[in-house]
């Protein structure tokens, strides 16, 4: 498969203000000592940040395109197809034994142990009152950014108009959390109380905020995912992880690859007592969770509202997603050997956020979906089962449908994405693929009337013949 070059990746779009590409990164620091051991062995690492972790073959992969100076390769990393992708696929010898010893180290651990509670406790029963203002930390970068040497962070900021309200919203995602918990054996029941009114479901308290005058709206939404989360001499690196569609370009001798999307559920609140963002998806720390999203994303991961659910419909969502972090947490205790925290194994980001995307609209958008069925069936979680069973898996060498591929995207203006090169090849599979419909759609209608028409022939003729049968007999 042949990429295009660098000038013509170069000259097909800008890049956004204040972003350099990963290859221009590397290309300037690959003499200095060091470097290239030191950011391998960061991304080999498990990080609050980064959009996924690297097996063996991955990382071997990325020390052959920086050694041999592949900058072309390198900002269209790795460009596999899915299959291939399996970051458990290639473990053997020690890595195996080491999962196998993790496994057994981890056997008896209770299954809220896979899901961040925060500052509320399994073992015994609580109240929480969320009329009162929570007193939880502000918004801190500990443990989320760190440098890399020569000029190189990784790790994103605070966003300026999220992260104010860290305090609360963590809050929030630790109460949604330990909600959920109520549902798990062995669990002390906890309540939270908002304005006189106590629940102990997430689904719940959504009802309750709504009730007590807060906006409540829950968002599906889509970015492209962010890699590497670096910033080089205070500028932002771009780096996706890029897939293979296999689908032709026309007028080319490539197949069209494209950044890995990110997707999440968002909860935006804002009310009298409590004003929080949150978030839910199973992310690479192997945690299906509902989460802060304080960090301020770079440009180029862009950003989109697919669906947007309010009312009973938030209700719904949330009561779904409830079921998601209950069911990954029984499929993280049932499975404690999988590699990676489970990552690709009990699927992405995506796979959560579909299965509840074709339970709410009929459809499913989102590529690719990565989950494991046989290590979904455990009976306390049979409704997220057969969610999770409804969808496309991406696990062979089957290309993904072009619907989910540019459904998948966090931008509906094609154009508009500045990644360099993408644009240009997005347009022209589009542009095909629309041609091939309207040009199918013709064909269709002519062959639904020769179906009518022989349908109507066939009647015809069987009522013809009841008639002479009835004749003769007569």
């Amino acid at each position: 498969m042949q990429l295009p070059s660098a000038s013509q990746v170069h000259q097909a779009s800008p890049l956004p203000p204040n972003t350099v590409l990963l290859s221009t990164m590397l290309s300037d620091l690959s003499a200095q000592p060091g470097f290239d051991d030191t950011f391998i062995a960061a991304l080999g690492k498990q990080s609050k940040t980064g959009a996924a972790i690297l097996s063996p073959k991955l990382l071997d992969a990325l020390r052959t395109a920086i050694l041999g100076q592949d900058w072309q390769g390198l900002d269209r990393f790795p460009g596999w197809k899915m299959r291939d992708i399996d970051p458990a696929a290639d473990l053997a010898g020690d890595a195996a034994r080491e999962t196998e010893a993790a496994a057994v180290s981890q056997t008896k651990r209770p299954v809220a142990a896979y899901i961040d509670l925060g500052p509320y406790a399994l073992s015994h029963s609580q109240r929480i009152d969320l009329d009162q203002p929570s007193t939880l930390p502000g918004f801190s970068l500990d443990g989320l950014v760190g440098p890399l040497g020569d000029g190189v962070v990784r790790g994103d900021g605070p966003d300026p108009e999220v992260a104010p309200m860290h305090s609360e919203s963590q809050r929030m995602a630790d109460v949604l959390n330990r909600l959920v918990v109520n549902r798990l054996d062995g669990a002390a029941p906890a309540t939270a109380v908002l304005g006189g009114r106590e629940v102990r479901t997430p689904e719940d308290l959504v009802r309750a905020l709504i009730g007590t005058g807060h906006e409540v709206t829950v968002v599906d939404a889509r970015y492209f995912a962010n890699f590497g989360h670096l910033h080089y001499e205070g500028m932002d690196v771009m780096m996706p992880f890029w897939v293979n569609t296999q689908a032709s370009i026309p007028g080319t001798n490539r197949q069209l690859l494209v950044p890995v999307a990110h997707a999440e559920y968002e909860w935006f609140i804002r009310g009298p007592k409590v004003n929080a963002d949150v978030a839910f998806y199973f992310g690479i720390d192997g945690r299906a969770e509902f989460r802060t999203m304080d960090q301020l994303d770079q440009a180029w991961v862009m950003g989109r509202h697919a669906h947007e659910y309010r009312g009973v419909e938030a209700v719904e969502v949330t009561r779904l997603t409830g079921l998601l972090v209950q069911a990954y947490a029984h499929a993280h205790q049932n499975h404690p050997e999988l590699p990676f925290g489970g990552y690709y194994a009990l699927g992405v980001c995506q796979d959560g956020v579909a299965a509840i995307e074709k339970k709410m609209t009929g459809a499913t958008t989102l590529f690719p979906n990565t989950a494991d069925m046989a290590l979904f069936r455990d009976p306390r979680d049979a409704e997220v089962n057969t969610l999770l069973a409804a969808i496309p898996k991406d696990r062979s060498d089957e290309p993904p449908q072009l619907e989910r591929v540019f459904g998948s995207l966090p931008s509906t203006d094609l154009a508009a994405i500045e990644i360099p090169g993408l644009a240009p090849d997005l347009q022209a599979v589009y542009s095909a693929w629309q041609d091939r419909a309207r040009a199918q759609g013709p064909r269709r209608e002519m062959r639904s009337r020769w179906i009518l028409l022989l349908r109507v022939g066939a009647l015809c003729l069987i009522v013809t013949l009841v008639l002479r049968r009835r004749r003769r007999s007569q």
